[in-house]
């Protein structure tokens, strides 16, 4: 009898613990899947033009259509590249996905404004989601460094000037030249380009066409970011 409980206890100890190891390794082998699903997603936009996005869908849903086309590169102004960088994250050849000084500048002001690089911005708007909350924070954390590690500086730039929101349902440069100048977007002047980009923080109250006197004083401040970036070489990680 003893002999019998002894055995019991030996096998109850030997494949007590297994179903602790099956969920471990069930949850390693779904992180590891969903990193490299990640990774192949990531992969997969450094060549593949992203058809939509998921806010562009919402939209698209809310208004019956959205207004956008995709356009290379080489066919977009380079003055409005380097407007969109003055505007929103000057220094984007110079870090890595997050810009500390920035980031820390913001914290002192008790204010998040300036703190989003285009980087970050990219990934929130190619494969996440609009919103505050921590998940999407945190996801957007971890894609931005895998995102500047696989990407070149100038692809980050080319998919954000396709699928950034420049007026309600009117998304990417292409759209929004002809939209507001009706003009191509290699036709762009410096003016021009400036007032895209100063509506860039708030699309749906501001206008490139229609400009208050608030958005030409913005305007003239990027029209001379564009200037100073091209001068001390902060805009040749996209420009070459």
């Amino acid at each position: 009898m003893a002999k019998r409980s002894t055995t019991s206890k030996t096998k109850a100890a030997s494949t007590g613990p297994s179903w602790r190891r099956r969920i471990r390794q069930f949850v390693w082998r779904t992180v590891a899947v969903a990193f490299l699903v990640l990774v192949g997603a990531v992969l997969l936009g450094r060549i593949m033009n992203p058809p939509t996005t998921a806010y562009m869908l919402g939209e698209s849903r809310r208004l019956g259509g959205v207004d956008q086309a995709w356009v290379p590169m080489d066919m977009i102004a380079p003055v409005m590249a380097r407007s969109v960088v003055a505007a929103e994250d000057a220094n984007f050849c110079e870090h890595w996905g997050f810009d500390v000084v920035a980031i820390r500048l913001a914290i002192a002001e008790g204010s998040n404004r300036g703190a989003s690089t285009l980087s970050q911005q990219t990934v929130k708007n190619v494969y996440l989601w609009h919103g505050r909350t921590w998940v999407r924070k945190a996801l957007e954390a971890g894609i931005t460094p895998l995102m500047e590690a696989l990407w070149t500086k100038r692809r980050i730039l080319e998919v954000y000037l396709n699928v950034a929101e420049f007026d309600e349902g009117v998304f990417g440069v292409k759209a929004a030249a002809q939209h507001y100048f009706g003009v191509a977007p290699d036709a762009l002047s410096a003016q021009q380009a400036a007032q895209l980009a100063a509506v860039l923080p708030s699309p749906k109250s501001r206008s490139a066409s229609r400009p208050t006197a608030f958005l030409k004083k913005r305007a003239a401040q990027i029209r001379s970011g564009a200037a100073t970036i091209e001068a001390d070489g902060r805009s040749d990680c996209f420009e070459s």
